[in-house]
Parts: structure tokens; sequence; C-alpha cells
């Protein structure tokens, strides 16, 4: 059964935009601007509507009622006709229920994003043969767009390609790590999507701003860059830490699985038993790399058959593992004070500041501990294959090594005394 609320994604001191939240169930969810906005202090969120101080607020209140029916109308219709629901079939609905009209100015930012959204599925991977985004990468526009709108209430006015002059470009850039406190890669890669973007517009024949490609990206050094790994020694505090809840004892096996093959959360969270399978006489695991679109096929140490020996473990929220695996690195007493960034439920944003270990371990810990335990260990390009790095200078930076030009010569001599 289909259900809406309207919420404010901000509590900022000024008039923000009003969202309304279908859930559609099983994980099917969506979330669209409704067209109105408000001052987050006549909001009400415990009834989840403006609340009824003055007639302003009382008519936002009553186009957000009519608003609701006639989306769950259209919602029923559509079921009943087989007509999928998506991002565009709600947009398309919420315009037409205050007789909007919809946008096609091609001349504005929000409107070659969404056009890179809606052709996703056909757009050419650059640098590559293959087409089609990955879901991740759709997100991000996703993201870039909602921050593009927020940005278009702060400039009071529609983004254009044409404005986007020295000026403006400073602006949104102190915008976003100023007063959105956003991180410095994060703003970067924001940037970095603005000038991507306007380049796609140009090709579409659409005037641009020529400031729009000269727009300068950046992303934090590597001396400023704070990697959470978790060593051998660690791993096996954490392994003999005594737990009595099933949950964190299970939240304990993927944590330590996953520092021995090394995949991002998401993809660590869809290995099942019968993706593991023998050559010969060794144990292997075949994942498929949501982000990079590729199989790979992972050697299982005897560390991880260890782990298996005591059952597979049971499937969890990736959210849920985040939350566990941090209780059972502080029952492995992990209280080491290391400077970090932790995510703040009030701003919405990672703080930087210096807390315990364990408060700062989340699933990705795997991956990059997986890649800094076994480095100058397995060959570089071993380990890049496991991870799914493409680049041997990004896979450096992902662990934040310098690149050492004796360790292959290294390597090979001690392959080759070892007998090969």
């Amino acid at each position: 059964m289909a259900t809406i609320k309207f919420q404010l994604r901000s509590e900022a001191n000024k008039a923000v935009p009003i969202y309304f939240y279908l859930s559609m169930g099983r994980g099917s969810f969506f979330r669209i601007r409704t067209g109105f906005s408000i001052h987050p202090s006549n909001w009400s969120k415990a009834k989840g509507f403006p609340k009824q101080n003055d007639e302003a607020n009382k008519k936002v209140a009553t186009n957000l009622k009519t608003l609701e029916k006639h989306l769950l109308e259209c919602i029923n219709d559509a079921q009943a006709n087989g007509v999928e629901i998506n991002n565009e079939f709600l947009e398309q609905k919420t315009n037409g229920c205050f007789n909007r009209e919809e946008k096609t100015d091609n001349s504005l930012v929000t409107y070659q994003i969404q056009y890179i959204i809606d052709h996703s599925d056909t757009r050419k991977i650059q640098g590559k043969s293959k087409i089609g985004l990955a879901a991740n990468t759709v997100k991000n526009y996703q993201t870039f767009k909602n921050i593009i709108e927020e940005f278009e209430l702060v400039i009071k006015k529609p983004l254009r390609f044409i404005d986007l002059s020295p000026e403006v470009i400073e602006k949104f850039k102190n915008w976003l790590l100023k007063k959105q406190g956003y991180s410095v890669n994060h703003a970067g890669r924001s940037l970095a999507h603005l000038k991507s973007v306007s380049k796609d517009a140009e090709k579409l024949g659409v005037t641009v701003h020529p400031n729009a490609f000269k727009i300068e990206t950046f992303n934090e050094s590597n001396e400023d860059r704070n990697i959470v790994t978790l060593s051998f020694e660690e791993l096996k505090l954490i392994e003999k830490a005594e737990l009595t809840r099933e949950a964190l004892i299970n939240a304990r096996k993927w944590l330590l699985l996953g520092c021995e093959l090394g995949q991002q959360g998401e993809d660590l969270m869809r290995i099942k038993h019968s993706d593991f399978r023998k050559i010969d006489d060794d144990l292997v695991v075949d994942v498929f790399q949501q982000k990079g679109k590729k199989h790979v096929t992972i050697p299982v140490t005897e560390r991880a058959k260890k782990i298996l020996d005591n059952g597979f473990p049971e499937k969890i929220a990736l959210q849920n593992l985040n939350d566990y695996i941090k209780e059972a690195a502080k029952a492995a007493k992990l209280d080491e004070i290391i400077e970090g960034k932790k995510y703040d439920a009030d701003t919405k944003r990672k703080v930087f500041g210096k807390y315990p270990k364990h408060e700062l371990i989340t699933s990705h810990v795997c991956r990059r501990s997986f890649a800094t335990n076994f480095y100058k260990i397995i060959p570089t390009t071993v380990i890049m294959g496991i991870t799914g790095h493409v680049k041997e200078s990004t896979f450096l930076q992902y662990i934040n090594k310098p690149k050492d030009r004796d360790e292959n010569a290294r390597l090979f001599l001690k392959s080759l005394n070892g007998g090969i």
C-alpha cells in the first residue's frame, strides 16, 4: 500500500523546500519536491504539516492535502493499468495537480542534470566502450541536482549555464564549504560535476559561460586524509572480544570476513554461501562488484576459512552492521584517540575531530584494511584485482601510501628465491 509523508530536508533559517516521501513497500521509495516551501519554524515535525498559525501556512497545508489525495489516486490508477511509477511519473503528476508548466528550458543547469539522469541507461561511459551509467553514478547526479536546487534558493533564481561566471562559481564554492559544511572532497566533486555537465550542455548547443570550462576542482591532500584501518593485531582483539548478543557476534563475523575479502560494504552484504567454490584444493569466492560492474574471484584465506567454519553470517542491513561493529570494536577496547570524521545526526554532516577509534569503524574499513594489511605482502596488481582499483595511483591514494619504485623489484626477487 502506498503511503505519503511530507518532510523538510533542512532546518536552515530561511524558507526551504517541502518534499513528499512515497513508500510503495518492499524497498520501493521516492523523494520528490512538492513545489512548495516553508520556514522550518512554521513546520510541525510531529504532524508532518505546516503549523496552522496564519493564513499562508493554512493554504500550504490545504495544497499538500490536495496533492496527497491526487497522487494516491494517480498511483492507484497506474498500478491498475500496469504503468511504471518512477521519479518522472511522480514529478509529472505533481505538476499536473496544480497545472504547472513543465520546465523544458535547456539553458537551466537542473534541466541538463535531469537529462543525463533520464538517459543514463544509454549514456556512453567516458573512456570506455560500454554504455549505461552505474546506479551509484545516477544517484550522485540526483544528489547534485538537489544541491543545485538548494543553491537556487540562495541566489533566488534558476541557475543557467550562461550565469557561471567566476563570481558565481566562487559564491557556489563558498556556499558548499562554509554555509553547507560539506567536506572538501564533496564540495570538489560538486564543482567537477558542474564542469562536466557544462561540457555536456555545450555539445547539445546550449550557450555556456566560458568560465564554466575553467572551473577548478579539488580534493583533500593525502596529508589531510584520515584513513581508518584495522591491523591484523586489532582484528585479533576483535575476534577474541567477549560478546554476548547474537547480533554483535553475527556482525563481527561480517567485519572479520570483510577484512579478508576486501570488498565494499554493499558488495560484501551480497555474498552468499553458494558463491564459494573450490579450485583444486583451494577455496575461492566469486563477487560481482556493483560500482565497477566487474566480476572478481577472491582467494579465501585460512583466517577467512576459520570464520566460515563457525557458520556463514546472517544477512544484515548495512546501517545495522555499521552500528554493531562499533560496539564489537568497543568491546575489544579499541579506545585509542585518533583523528577522523564522525557523522553528526543534527547537522547531517561528518564532523572532523578526535574520537575513540571504535567510534570511527564502519563497513568501509573492511576494504581499506585488506588493501593496507596486504600491501607489500602481495603484489599490488593482485590486490587491485581484488579491490577493483584500476589505477595504481588511485590505489596508493586509497591507502595513503607513496609510490615505492623498489617494491616490484623486491617482490620479484622474493618470488624468484621462492622457487618460481
